[in-house]
């Protein structure tokens, strides 16, 4: 790689940066520069310094020891101040557990009950001598004496008795974090002398999006939690937006003269003062406004907000396709398929970028490699690259610019992933576009309010001049509906919505799969109380968000998921199902990824359109995996006894969103199921090893995406959300004689949308906010964790008596927690597994430069 393409603030390890490229020139604040004013064509203006990086995480004060003592709601008030949380808990909760089934790991600890026979007798050595102190008034005969020791040892039995039993009850709640500190010699005697945990890490976010408002549109609230959790925000915008160039609402767009400079700008100005809302309330707080050389040969815009500095937009000003679907040369789409050599820029009239310039399809790959280069992100927000077409009139359910754009970037990711190793791991999350308008509300009349406020500040509906442009202060096109087609109600993740990625094996280890970095990431605990390991790629790159997991009827564990490949021709993209086995069970083997392609048979058909794939064993042991197609139907394959797969069956079924969902019955039948735009539809097995029945409208009414499903009570229980709401509804579907729905019950919850994830009695999934909120047992209140996380939560049943949940965080961390299985239970505190995930070789933080001190690195 060229010098000069090093990036925005590119760093040297020996000392302050003096080459050209992107973040090694003088900071604007160096130049004189002014807020909002761009630089003189010919001053480079690299991104400046981001202070709020190079700070410790404080977060909201409610968010603070949030691993130490997570808050609990209507559940014993803590009387300790913060600091001692750590150490009063245990004693709390060992009583609460009293009543707790008996953990397995409980025997393991009996030996450290040997402490309190110990205080006991030094405490009758103590009664003693104050006896002989007392002289012979307080003597007393061997036979009353002998009777008081009898006592005294059955009150020590029972004493050790209960010790037992709390020390049981806490190994049930903390797992291994209690049993390390229980089990290891070295181990401190006072909880006064243990570490305080790490705060939360808020992780590093950067989105890229075609047009700017679809981050607007289709990435929030995501984006505004993110904003409001201190989390370093960038969004990059591909193109300009600048459609027709008419900024006018329907009554005037006739009358107003096309200017795409003025529009592009217009939507700049609305964008700015939309982020500046979110992060500080204020539309008008001002940017510096940069121009910085790319690492494909262009110049792109950086604007950083100055009140709060880890938020930025950069804007690489490409030229837009002007259409939805039709064909359009001069666009992403063209260049990606080789229509055009160039994308030509299309430059706002008031970007501090002066100087024209064109990309190959390389050059925007290496541009948008440069930028991850630069940030450094933890999470990746990108747009849905699979979006799919209309049944009837196969145009395409999304923005063309939407879809190439997010091809660009799985592009971009996976070169960065495989040539970059200086930089930490990332997690890519996936959102769906237009087809919002055509499903079910996913946000609560708050949230949506929320949403639509910002977009309406994006429109610049009040009109006034608060920007000082002549293009105007915002995008007047969208002004006379700034919700779209009801796109502010929702927000619906593409992929990465499994709930099934965290298992338990027979020895009550743990497992945990995600895809970091374009490959599955493997996380191990070895048994109850082993240390955790992590995280491990396994060999195999283009992973899509989103992978399964289900045990075979040999113990062994399956991760299913979807693997996307690209070639030298266009044609060569290519979407297909893979799945990975253990070598044996508990083995943290695997094998290679073996396919069981695709059933869309060509790109250009349905842009492989398919779902991630749900897997289930039906009590014969057979192995079959479900997707839904490009044509919104259920395809399948089936695994024979000789380990072969058949076909890609159809089974009908038809208006279906989202992934499928499958689990089995107590009679071993299989049953699966899926959201359409009104309701939920499913299949059964009439017996274990036959074929899946006919299509069977559940009369459920419309919900939200997506559905989970788990095998309980002689059937199997769905989990979703009721439109317009977020409250989590459930019903228990049973297959005796078809399919029968009943018990069809609205468990409240915190609002929220998406997965939601459930095991024996645990309920969790996002909550309004963007935290992850629970129920650990019927009728308690939904508790509320400060953990913003990336994709669905997952849980499991970690032998009879403890459930065990997960996350990974916007930083691509991985934190886990656990609780009894009995009503009234409560989570104990997030532990985060492994190192914090940062690059190898992070700059110490840097006071800003002075012109005669030459520039300092910037901050990741």
């Amino acid at each position: 790689m060229s010098d000069s393409w090093q990036g925005p603030g590119a760093r040297d390890p020996q000392g302050p940066s003096t080459g050209s490229g992107w973040g090694q020139q003088a900071r604007p604040s160096e130049q004189g520069q002014q807020p909002d004013r761009a630089p003189r064509q010919g001053r480079q203006q690299p991104y400046p310094a981001r202070d709020a990086r190079q700070q410790p995480y404080q977060g909201h004060p409610q968010e603070r020891h949030a691993y130490a003592h997570p808050p609990r709601q209507h559940v014993h008030p803590h009387p300790h101040p913060p600091e001692q949380a750590h150490q009063a808990e245990p004693r709390a909760e060992s009583a609460e557990r009293a009543e707790a089934p008996e953990a397995p790991e409980a025997e393991a600890a009996a030996p450290e009950t040997a402490a309190p026979e110990v205080d006991a007798e030094t405490s009758g050595s103590r009664r003693q001598a104050r006896r002989r102190a007392r002289g012979k008034d307080g003597a007393r005969d061997g036979a009353r004496d002998g009777a008081r020791r009898r006592r005294r040892g059955g009150l020590l039995k029972v004493v050790a008795f209960c010790v037992v039993t709390a020390v049981g009850s806490l190994i049930l709640l903390r797992g291994n974090e209690l049993l390390d500190r229980l089990g290891t010699p070295t181990a401190p005697d006072k909880a006064a002398e243990t570490p305080a945990p790490e705060p939360p890490d808020p992780g590093r976010v950067l989105q890229v999006i075609a047009h700017p408002d679809d981050d607007l549109y289709f990435m929030n609230p995501d984006l505004r939690y993110s904003i409001s959790a201190g989390s370093p925000v960038t969004s990059v915008y591909l193109t300009s937006g600048e459609a027709d160039g008419i900024n006018a609402g329907s009554a005037k767009a006739a009358t107003t003269k096309p200017d795409k400079p003025a529009y592009a700008e217009a939507r700049q100005n609305g964008i700015r003062a939309a982020y500046a809302k979110m992060a500080t309330g204020d539309r008008g707080s001002p940017w510096t406004r940069t121009v910085v050389p790319t690492k494909g040969g262009g110049h792109a815009e950086v604007d950083v907000l100055m009140a709060k500095p880890q938020v930025n937009l950069v804007w690489l000003q490409l030229r837009e396709a002007g259409t939805v679907y039709e064909t359009a040369p001069n666009s992403l789409h063209g260049l990606w398929d080789g229509k055009i050599p160039r994308l030509d820029s299309m430059l706002a009239s008031g970007t501090p970028v002066k100087q024209p310039f064109s990309y190959s399809k390389d050059q925007v790959v290496q541009t948008l490699v440069g930028i991850l280069e630069q940030y450094r992100p933890t999470t990746v927000r990108s747009q849905d690259p699979t979006p799919g077409r209309y049944p009837d009139t196969k145009r395409y359910t999304d923005h063309q610019d939407h879809f190439y754009g997010a091809r660009f970037v799985q592009l971009a990711t996976a070169a960065y992933a495989k040539d970059v190793t200086d930089r930490p791991h990332f997690a890519v999350q996936n959102y769906a576009g237009y087809i919002n308008g055509s499903l079910p509300s996913a946000l609560d009349p708050d949230e949506a309010k929320e949403k639509l406020d910002i977009l309406g500040t994006y429109a610049w509906l009040d009109r006034q001049n608060h920007c000082n442009s002549p293009a105007g202060c915002g995008d007047l096109k969208i002004s006379d509906q700034p919700g779209g087609n009801r796109w502010s109600d929702s927000i619906n993740y593409a992929r990465g919505t499994s709930t099934n990625w965290l298992t338990s094996d027979a020895q009550q280890g743990l497992w945990a799969f995600k895809v970091l970095d374009g490959q599955v990431a493997v996380w191990h605990r070895a048994g109850p109380a082993g240390r955790w390991k992590g995280p491990d790629l396994l060999p195999g790159t283009g992973m899509d968000p989103g992978v399964s997991t289900v045990t075979l009827a040999d113990g062994r564990t399956a991760v299913f998921g979807t693997r996307t490949s690209f070639g030298a021709k266009p044609t060569d993209y290519r979407r297909e199902v893979v799945h990975a086995v253990q070598k044996q069970p508990g083995a943290e083997q695997f094998t290679e990824w073996q396919s069981l392609g695709t059933p869309e048979t060509a790109d250009e058909n349905w842009t492989s359109d398919i779902s991630a794939p749900a897997v289930s064993v039906d009590g014969t042991g057979q192995l079959a995996a479900y997707v839904r197609d490009g044509a919104a139907g259920l395809r399948g394959r089936v695994q024979q006894p000789d380990g072969s797969w058949g076909p890609w069956e159809k089974y009908g079924g038809t208006d279906l969103h989202g992934s499928p969902a499958t689990a089995t019955d107590g009679a071993g039948r299989r049953m699966v199921f899926a959201a359409t735009s009104k309701s939920v539809v499913g299949w059964t097995q009439p017996t274990p090893g036959a074929p899946l029945g006919q299509v069977t409208a559940t009369g459920l009414p419309d919900t939200t995406l997506p559905l989970t499903a788990d095998g309980r009570e002689g059937g199997v229980r769905l989990w979703f959300r009721k439109p317009g709401s977020g409250n989590v509804r459930t019903a228990l579907i049973t297959g005796e004689g078809g399919l029968k729905v009943s018990q069809m019950t609205d468990l409240g919850g915190l609002q929220g949308f998406g997965s939601v994830t459930a095991s024996g009695h645990l309920l969790a999934g996002r909550t309004a906010g963007g935290q992850l909120g629970s129920e650990a047992g019927s009728g308690r209140p939904w508790e509320r964790s400060p953990l913003l996380f990336v994709g669905a939560p997952s849980s499991t049943m970690t032998g009879k008596g403890l459930v065990s949940l997960a996350v990974v965080g916007l930083d691509a961390r991985l934190y886990v927690t656990s609780s009894a299985d009995v009503p009234n239970a409560h989570l104990a505190p997030w532990q985060p597994v492994g190192p914090r995930n940062a690059p190898p070789s992070l700059p110490s933080p840097a006071s800003p430069a002075s012109p005669a001190s030459g520039p300092a690195p910037a901050a990741p």
